[in-house]
């Protein structure tokens, strides 16, 4: 099947000027706050955090260690390796050191995007662009620069595919067909080694399992653009995926060979964290084909999901392109780089709906040749599927300049502060009238407003990581050489929250977790109710030596306990997890009853 890699001739190729801005923009989106309370990311992340901090604190590299019941080998140790080492081994634990390497992976992953990008269409400010799509998919934004995240096996599992991508269209200038001399013998075994690697890597940051996406991707895409096709090119080809694949899988295995308890890794990750996924109460057919969020149906639109606020243009360029399909199957010359494009989404997509439990997330290493598709085809996307985008940024830019003039009215931001983060919103506003208002920019502007959505949210939170959601320093003492750490009873709205009590408050001290009313109340007894507030203070009062207590509401203005209790410390939080009906119609607009927060560190009035 012949292949061809003509360059796309953009209809209206977008400013060098203006996308090389928004890309400027894009990286400062991301470094800005790294080191945060509030970067959004899975409720997981201080899991993995906590994981890595124990297994740092043991001296060696496996066995993995945990406080907390069944979760250890959770995930591969690739992911808690590289916390340990950003981190220097606990001397430099921050969040900032912990996420930097999920960035660099991030930036890697927009640059082989650009590079591919700027192959096909010989156009520096579409490579560009699509970096910026990637940059600005809300999945990017989320799972981009947390600690736990899967900006690393993304990287790794697509480097087989962006180098078969460069591979392919490595041609002379002007050369249509692909003509360039394949490699062979030693050469191509060596590249299949080195795939074989980068596919193992992959794995051991996140799950064996990847490998069925990861290499029928790589193999479809290889047969698709075989440089000789035919059954002996199919076997050859079959044979060094086959290679690859034991590779990958050899590395991933070292974990069993290097663990010094083979036997924990297999029951708690093997059956317990992948195994698992399999199976489903309600039987298997009952959800795949039931309306719920782990449906065949909410899995079609998984590509849209994590694109976020792009999630129309997405769609967009699905309803331009699938009808062109069959058109293209049967030209007798077919672009290489969109065979390899669409193999690597269809099969990422086809495998993760075979599961019981299915989820937007899986698919994320999809999602670069999402952000190319979309970076090559950006204006042909027909505009009305821009609307959508710039509509929603400018509610979520109001929203955000709401909860920032909140934040001043309480005397929580400064002036500065709350000026940035409007100036920003305004901005955002202005780029949705000029979209909606000049058709020639509404692509563009849809781009640009996402991005300054993410900037508004950067500013708008920023204030909490600074003097104000702090402990002033020297709130506990440091710690006598010897002496017992602390016992501090830290609150817990989801699985290991108490870990984040390290990174605000200084100090060795032992956090242990008590659960927040709307984690109790899932677990509550039928007929059970939760004691008042105040007698679990005052429990939690008798039994540590400090608390750290969330104000319950605004009426709340100082601790329960008073004057029976001695204030260590005070700081501001912003609230994440929410009882129904907490946010509801009537109270939307004022995110002073159900955003912010006072936080107490409290102790007994008779404690040392």
């Amino acid at each position: 099947m012949p292949v061809m890699i003509s360059p796309i001739q953009t209809d209206t190729p977008p400013s060098k000027v203006i996308v090389c801005a928004l890309l400027l923009l894009a990286t400062w989106v991301y470094i800005f706050g790294l080191g945060g309370q509030y970067v959004p990311s899975n409720g997981d992340e201080m899991v993995y955090v906590h994981i890595a901090r124990t297994t740092a604190q043991t001296g060696h590299w496996l066995p993995l260690a945990s406080e907390l019941e069944n979760t250890r080998n959770t995930k591969p140790p690739m992911l808690f390796w590289q916390a340990m080492v950003a981190g220097d081994w606990g001397q430099n634990w921050t969040m900032a050191a912990l996420r930097t390497p999920s960035l660099i992976y991030i930036l890697l992953t927009a640059g082989a995007i650009a590079w591919v990008v700027r192959l096909v269409t010989r156009n520096t400010a579409s490579a560009m662009l699509a970096a910026c799509v990637y940059l600005a998919f809300l999945s990017t934004f989320r799972y981009g620069r947390p600690y736990l995240t899967s900006a690393p096996e993304t990287f790794w599992l697509s480097l087989p595919l962006f180098g078969l991508l460069i591979a392919r269209l490595q041609t002379p200038r002007g050369s249509n067909i692909l003509n360039v001399q394949a490699p062979t013998g030693t050469a191509l075994w060596l590249w299949h080694a080195l795939c074989g690697l980068a596919l193992g890597i992959g794995l051991a940051y996140k799950s064996f399992a990847l490998i069925a996406p990861a290499a029928a991707a790589w193999w479809l895409a290889l047969m698709l653009t075989a440089w000789a096709p035919g059954w002996r090119s199919a076997f050859g080809i079959s044979l060094r995926v086959a290679f690859s694949v034991l590779l990958a899988l050899g590395v991933f295995g070292l974990w069993f060979v290097l663990d010094p308890d083979p036997q924990a890794v297999w029951q708690e990750f093997v059956v317990a964290e992948n195994a698992a996924k399999f199976s489903d109460s309600r039987g298997y057919w009952a959800e795949a084909l039931s309306l719920s969020g782990s449906s065949l149906w909410s899995q079609l639109l998984s590509f849209a999901v994590n694109a976020g606020l792009l999630a129309c243009v997405v769609i967009g360029a699905a309803v331009f392109g699938l009808p062109k399909l069959y058109h293209l199957w049967r030209q007798p010359e077919k672009p290489a780089y969109l065979l390899i494009l669409l193999a690597w989404v269809g099969v990422w997509l086809l495998v993760f709906m075979l599961p019981s439990q299915r989820s937007a997330r899986y698919v994320i290493p999809a999602m670069p040749a999402i952000a190319i598709l979309l970076g090559l085809y950006w204006q042909r996307i027909p505009r009305v599927w821009f609307f959508p985008t710039l509509l929603l940024c400018a509610g979520a830019l109001v929203f955000l300049a709401r909860i920032a003039w909140v934040g001043y009215s309480l005397d929580l931001y400064s002036t500065i502060e709350v000026a940035a983060a409007l100036l920003c919103a305004s901005a955002g506003m202005v780029g949705v009238l000029l979209g909606l208002w000049r058709s020639r920019q509404t692509r563009l502007c849809a781009l640009a407003c996402t991005l300054l959505v993410y900037a508004t949210f950067n500013l708008t939170v920023a204030p909490m990581d600074g003097t104000i959601g702090s402990y002033p320093a020297g709130t506990i003492g440091p710690q006598e050489p010897g002496k017992t750490p602390m016992r501090i009873a830290a609150p817990n709205a989801f699985n290991s929250q108490f870990e984040r009590n390290r990174f605000v408050l200084e100090g060795n001290h032992r956090f242990v977790p008590y659960e927040t009313e709307a984690r109790a109340i899932g677990r509550l007894a039928p007929g059970a109710s939760l004691p008042k507030p105040e007698q679990a203070l005052q429990n939690l009062l008798r039994d540590f030596d400090a608390v750290i207590w969330i104000q319950s509401s605004p009426s709340e203005t100082q601790a329960l306990c008073l004057p029976d209790c001695k204030v260590l410390g005070t700081r501001w939080q912003l609230k994440s997890r929410y009882l129904s009906g907490e946010i509801n119609r009537d109270n939307l607009w004022n995110p002073q009853e159900w955003l912010f927060r006072r936080e107490w560190l409290l102790t007994r009035t008779n404690a040392p």
